[in-house]
């Protein structure tokens, strides 16, 4: 079903792929009540893991763009958590960001920006949300960027 966030996703140039499968013991998301609690989506593009430490190997930019492909996935388990339905979704209430960095790194929230700023620019005032940006000493695969998400849906 194509409605209004999956139109403007088009209009970006975006398609939202499969959700990904869990990789381990554990399920991608869990409902209760109108809340979609969405498990962390780690830093994947057409080429595979966007891998690199922040203050090290990656540079800001490159976290940024690592942390775009965690809220498109993040938006792919929304939308399959409502059935197909992407506009079934409300608002995103929060975000947890994680930043593979450097001890001395200190430029989380600009990082996880690339998710945020990417939230409001396809779902507007509905992807406004609370927001948490820390530090990781590492993440799975060596990964940049690992973002986990509640969404409030109808």
């Amino acid at each position: 079903m194509s409605g209004t966030f999956e139109t403007r996703l088009a209009e970006m140039g975006v398609t939202l792929p499969d959700a990904p499968a869990p990789a381990a013991n554990y399920v991608p998301y869990v409902i209760t009540g109108n809340l979609v609690h969405v498990s962390g989506q780690i830093s994947n593009g057409p080429d595979g893991f966007i891998t690199g430490k922040l203050g090290d190997s990656a540079t800001v930019a490159d976290g940024q763009a690592a942390a775009r492909t965690c809220a498109i996935a993040l938006l792919a388990q929304v939308k399959a958590a409502c059935g197909g339905d992407l506009d079934r979704l409300v608002r995103v209430v929060k975000l947890g960001g994680f930043v593979n960095s450097t001890p001395d790194f200190t430029e989380q929230p600009a990082v996880i920006n690339g998710a945020s700023d990417f939230m409001v620019e396809v779902l507007g005032d509905a992807g406004r949300h609370a927001r948490a940006a820390v530090s990781a000493g590492s993440l799975p695969f060596g990964v940049s960027v690992e973002i986990d998400g509640v969404f409030e849906i109808k």
